[in-house]
């Protein structure tokens, strides 16, 4: 099947305007950890809740996260059970993820937990980053379903966003979306067999859910070839494996290859960091290189969808419309 234009954005909503702004990485203020060297992020202090007077009432006051024990990652519903060359998100040997408990320090708060509802009423989890405040990039397969349950595929019904996530603690609260944005390449690909290369797209949040205001959010950047295969890749998420969608982990190593549109590298990952953005440090800021998406497949490194030209323009586009 050949799609015309499949860089062409969607929606399930009516997009709005086309103009474009540059991009930029934001920490929004308050506490913020320092890239370490080597363009790879410091370990975290952990996300405690505050003690001394005022605690109980602070403590009370901490939204408590849905539960997303025993949910499956969602490119599960679009690949797994349809497509045998493309897995959910793998560990590659040795596991080499590290917990970050200051999930409320930037450039952690900036990551979020997702618990996505699809057309059946299935739930499943997932992972996405603020590129402003109001809208969050992340894997395509986290907001229009393939696969081979028809009463599912389409657009999601609704996304919990959960920015900065710590098991049941909500440093940041949450919001609920149902305004999603991918491309034709992706919504218009065969259902039995999608098409990885376009799968992207944002969370766009309600106005007055400006959650990235209070989180910070991570630029994004289009290299080429030659820049990224000398990138150290820095991947933060919600696995489903550890933590079952509720705590982040994560993991840096340098892009193994690449593609005109997807990225290779032996991060270790599972199902439920899908969205979560490969990015890099440069000059203390982070700027996403690609969107976190597979899993060891017909290559034996995880993959992401690379911010090429066409998904920078998008990006930029999306988050421009949505201020």
């Amino acid at each position: 099947m050949t799609i015309d234009n499949p860089d062409d954005p969607v929606s399930n909503h009516d997009p709005a305007g086309d103009e474009v702004e540059e991009s930029d990485s934001v920490g929004a203020g308050g506490e913020t950890d320092a890239p370490g060297e080597d363009g790879l992020e410091q370990a975290a202090e952990g996300f405690a809740l505050r003690s001394g007077p005022g605690a109980a009432a602070e403590m009370a006051a901490v939204p408590v996260a849905p539960s997303t024990d025993g949910l499956r990652s969602a490119v599960e519903a679009s690949y797994t059970e349809a497509v045998g060359l493309i897995t959910a998100e793998s560990v590659i040997g040795d596991d080499n993820r590290t917990r970050i408990t200051g999930t409320d320090r930037y450039p952690w708060r900036a990551h979020a937990s997702l618990l996505v509802t699809a057309r059946d009423g299935s739930r499943w989890i997932g992972t996405a980053f603020f590129i402003s405040p109001r809208v969050l990039a992340t894997a395509g397969h986290n907001l229009f379903f393939h696969g081979p349950v028809e009463a599912r595929r389409g657009w999601a019904r609704s996304i919990v966003v959960m920015p900065g996530r710590n098991e049941s603690a909500l440093p940041f609260g949450q919001a609920t979306s149902a305004r999603f944005f991918s491309v034709r390449g992706w919504t218009e690909s065969p259902p039995d067999n999608p098409d990885a290369e376009y799968d992207y797209g944002v969370i766009v949040l309600d106005e007055g859910d400006d959650l990235g205001s209070r989180t910070g959010w991570l630029g994004f950047a289009k290299y080429g070839d030659s820049t990224l295969r000398s990138v150290v890749g820095n991947l933060a998420g919600y696995p489903g494996d550890l933590g079952q969608g509720a705590q982040q982990w994560y993991m840096a190593r340098r892009i193994n290859s690449v593609s005109g549109r997807q990225i290779f590298y032996d991060i270790d990952t599972a199902g439920g960091q899908s969205g979560s953005a490969v990015y890099r440090i440069r000059d203390g800021s982070r700027y996403a290189v690609g969107i976190h998406a597979y899993g060891v497949g017909v290559r034996p490194f995880n993959a992401a969808t690379r911010i090429n030209g066409a998904v920078f323009d998008n990006l930029q586009a999306w988050k421009s419309d949505h201020q």
